[in-house]
């Protein structure tokens, strides 16, 4: 399943892999952020969340729709704060333990769209 590939990518760490698994026109939807388009702005995005964070993820299920059109996760986010993230408390190498969950739109065997959620409010409670 893609979904299972792409997952198991972020938690090696290997975007690419990750790239692999989305659709040239992948639309994400960042927690808290404005909607990136294609897989350039989610490779940034990605280089720029390795900088700050170290994150694993576990507890990981996975659900899929009938026909595979639609998918969703619930996840915990392991993480470590590395480097501060503008507007955000300052890093000190906090760890933090989040609940989490994305959906996904898939077409054609790829991702078309990725949606992440996550208690901001509590990450930060965490980390300060």
């Amino acid at each position: 399943m893609i979904l299972q590939t792409y997952f198991d990518a972020f938690n090696r760490g290997d975007t690419d892999a990750m790239l692999d698994c989305l659709a040239e026109d992948v639309a994400h939807h960042v927690n808290e952020g404005q909607i990136r388009h294609g897989k350039a702005a989610f490779r940034d995005f990605c280089a720029h969340m390795s900088r700050c964070y170290r994150e694993e993820l576990t507890d990981l299920t996975l659900f899929l729709n009938e026909d595979a059109t639609r998918g969703a996760a619930e996840f915990i986010v392991n993480g470590t704060y590395l480097a501060t993230d503008a507007g955000l408390p300052e890093a000190r190498g906090q760890s933090y333990r989040l609940p989490a969950g994305s959906f996904f739109s898939l077409e054609g065997g790829k991702i078309t769209r990725v949606v992440t959620y996550y208690n901001l409010a509590d990450w930060i409670r965490q980390v300060s």
